[in-house]
């Protein structure tokens, strides 16, 4: 099977574990920087080129599509949908999961449980908004933050006030919402894989920080999650209809909350906590839900 993983960065640690896997389990693996191609938009006749050639027949591809780059990264991806190329993560999945309020709204509409959050235009009535969510303590978050960036706790009602008048001053959209203050710094990311979560660690914030990202000194270490955990990351992926995703869940005093899905999840933290060899559980499940789908279309 001829496999590619779509990455800007050949040099990351995920893409490199991705194509490893793939090659030792057999198949024609290479690394297209999606950003290096262009589209030939065509009635009936779809294509790509990359660097100057028509791109070689793919089988499958591994979306791994930055958050700076989404709008040209999913178009690439959808372009290579028309194709018929299979990929795990749909371009409307992965353009859903990087807007979070979206992806909020979908996992609300869908019954999972997360923090009390609140979304508004006007700064006029600041106060309500702060309300809505339980008053201060509370985080703020940019809609378009990743890896912890952008994310604020305001401790005190004036300094909420003071966030998100600032953030709205400069016209950026924001998301309000509860603090966990009993999570301590802590959350589980779950990794699933067609449905099913092949790992999860704990990751624990650095001293003084409340943000547990590991891109931010967390340390991550491998986690036991209970049943309602495990069920929970796999009904947030399912909701976003995501075949791999990393989903973050924080421990509160009324039970696990999701926080965020990740349609683009890395390997390396996961992999070094854990001692799982998740890239090749992803590219086992590609590989074959990859052939199932072509053999159902062919029997159809």
């Amino acid at each position: 099977m001829r496999l590619a993983v779509l990455s800007q960065k050949p040099e990351l640690y995920s893409t490199k574990r991705l194509v490893q896997a793939a090659q030792q389990r057999g198949h024609d693996a290479v690394i297209v920087d999606y950003l290096r191609c262009h589209m030939n938009i065509a009635s009936r006749r779809p294509t790509i080129v990359y660097d100057g050639e028509p791109l070689a027949p793919l089988d499958v591809i591994i979306p791994r599509v930055s958050a700076s780059s989404t709008f040209y990264g999913t178009a690439v991806v959808r372009q290579l949908e028309m194709m018929g190329v299979y990929t795990p993560s749909s371009s409307q999945a992965i353009a859903r999961s990087r807007d979070k309020l979206r992806c909020l709204q979908i996992l609300s509409r869908k019954g999972v449980a997360m923090p009390v959050t609140a979304f508004g235009h006007s700064t006029q009535d600041v106060r309500g908004l702060i309300a809505g969510v339980g008053g201060a303590p509370l985080i703020v978050k940019l809609l378009e933050g990743t890896q912890g960036i952008g994310v604020v706790l305001c401790e005190t009602q004036k300094a909420a006030e003071s966030v998100i008048e600032a953030f709205r001053n400069l016209d950026a959209n924001i998301l309000v919402q509860e603090f966990i203050q009993e999570a301590a710094g802590e959350d589980v990311r779950c990794f699933v894989v067609g449905g099913k979560v092949v790992a999860a660690m704990k990751r624990t914030a650095a001293p003084g920080e409340f943000r547990s990202n590991l891109h931010r000194g967390g340390h991550g270490e491998v986690a036991k999650l209970t049943p309602e955990e495990r069920s929970m990351a796999v009904q947030a992926a399912k909701a976003m209809r995501l075949g791999i995703a990393g989903v973050d869940i924080i421990r509160s005093n009324h039970g696990p909350l999701v926080i965020e899905v990740n349609s683009s999840p890395g390997l390396e933290g996961i992999e070094q906590a854990t001692g799982v060899d998740v890239a090749g559980r992803v590219v086992e499940f590609v590989a074959k839900d990859a052939q199932s789908r072509r053999q159902l279309g062919h029997d159809q």
